[in-house]
């Protein structure tokens, strides 16, 4: 802070100080003479402080103040104009810490100590941006920003709410728009103070009413521009929540196109300002009139072609009905065409019946040749297999078999004995035989 300069009464005034002199001042005078003392006593200063209130004119002028950043009360009003603030190497926003040198003069329109501020360099965030920052980052991650959330309006609503305080600009602004764009609609005002330590709780409790009364289909929470201490209410923990928790669409329309809180990014839709929340709720009457038009003249040519095609109808049916005599002469046509096609299949179908008892026959002595065949083929078949199994083919290609005293083969070795005698038959005859050894193979031989 910057201290004031004491005089002792009956020393001398200091260089560039004001003598004392019993003439009145005039305003314009005093405080002509006030700024030089003030730019001869103190010249170019650096002051270090926080940006508030920023405003940057259409001219390139920028208007803001500085405060100190440990929330003391003292607030500096400064004036940054194009030319030096087109030398600036970053976009000053509230809440940034700068260090800012210039000349300390007094703004006679007001009366006002004044800071023109001649360079400007970014020291840190401020402690209200940094609070901005931990709130943002800690909301994000309990995804009450996620775009996944955030409902769509809807495009003709019945009825419109409005969070904010009565006395705001901004309610003026939401109400004349709505009174421009659609007169028709309803609106339903929550009232709720917008600044202060009161405004958290108030918001919270709007937000809740209205969503518990469901009597609209959007909710606006608006208010207009500041500082960024002055927006504060609409970055508190507890009004965020309340916006993501809102049963209703929020469009949050709060201070300038520049300005951002967290309610902005907990709505459903942000508007860069009340205005333009009133016009993203609410539909235009004259467009939605055309659009009616425009769909109602579709129905009445989309009707007008179905009643010319229906008269077309009308009239063939019509000329069909005045030449009964061409109708008739047509029938009979007909019914004689149909009458020559049944005499033909009933012709048809008697010729079939006719030839029916030789064709089955001639089928059945057929299928009874092809069963013969097939039998005569099976029975010789079955008569060279058992000529095939025959034990006297066999002994005419040269083999005996051995037969027991009773006539029974004798089919191993091992049924016979030295002294038994046996009986060789072949094709041709028959000879008895003694045996005198027998000799069984080994497993090895």
């Amino acid at each position: 802070m910057l201290a004031k300069p004491v005089l002792e009464p009956d020393s001398a005034p200091a260089a560039g100080a004001l003598a004392p002199s019993r003439t009145p001042w005039g305003v314009s005078a005093l405080l002509l003479a006030t700024g030089d003392a003030l730019a001869a006593r103190f010249g170019a200063v650096a002051v270090r402080g926080e940006l508030s209130g920023l405003v940057r004119a259409a001219s390139g002028h920028c208007y803001f103040s500085l405060k100190d950043a440990g929330g003391a009360g003292g607030v500096l009003r400064c004036a940054m104009f194009r030319r030096a603030a087109s030398l600036m190497d970053f976009q000053p926003a509230d809440g940034q810490q700068v260090d800012v040198r210039g000349r300390l003069g007094v703004y006679e329109a007001r009366g006002e100590l004044q800071l023109v501020v001649e360079s400007m360099q970014r020291v840190g965030a401020g402690s209200l941006y940094e609070e901005f920052l931990r709130l943002r980052a800690r909301l994000q991650g309990l995804g009450l920003f996620d775009s996944a959330r955030k409902r769509p309006l809807p495009a003709f609503p019945r009825a419109v709410g409005v969070v904010t305080s009565l006395g705001a600009a901004a309610l003026r602004d939401v109400l004349t728009t709505l009174q421009r764009r659609a007169p028709h609609l309803q609106v339903v005002l929550y009232p709720s103070p917008v600044q202060g330590a009161e405004a958290p709780a108030a918001l919270v409790a709007a937000l809740q009413e209205a969503g518990r009364r469901a009597e609209v289909d959007t909710l606006l929470l608006v208010r207009g521009g500041g500082a960024l201490e002055d927006l504060w209410a609409f970055n508190d923990d507890r009004v965020v929540r309340a916006v993501a928790a809102c049963p209703l669409p929020v469009v949050c329309g709060v201070g300038h196109e520049t300005d951002i809180t967290l309610c902005d990014l907990a709505a459903d839709l942000r508007a860069p300002t009340p205005t333009a929340a009133a016009e993203l709720a609410a539909p235009l009457r004259d467009e939605a009139l055309a659009l009616l038009q425009a769909r109602q003249a579709a129905l009445q040519r989309s009707v007008q072609r179905v009643l010319q095609q229906q008269a077309q109808r009308v009239d063939t049916l019509a000329l069909r009905l005045g030449q009964p005599g061409r109708a008739l002469s047509g029938q009979a046509e007909r019914l004689k065409a149909l009458q020559q096609r049944l005499l033909q299949a009933l012709a048809q179908r008697r010729l079939r019946h006719a030839q029916e008892p030789g064709l089955r026959a001639q089928r059945m002595a057929q299928a009874l040749q092809q069963q013969l065949a097939r039998a005569s083929l099976r029975l010789d078949a079955a008569g060279h297999r058992l000529q095939g199994l025959d034990p006297a083919r066999v002994l005419q290609r040269g083999y005996a078999w051995v037969e027991g005293e009773a006539g029974r083969p004798v089919v191993s070795v091992l049924a016979l004995q030295p002294g038994q005698a046996v009986r060789a038959v072949w094709a041709d005859g028959r000879a008895s035989a003694l045996i005198t050894a027998v000799e069984p193979l080994l497993p090895s031989e």
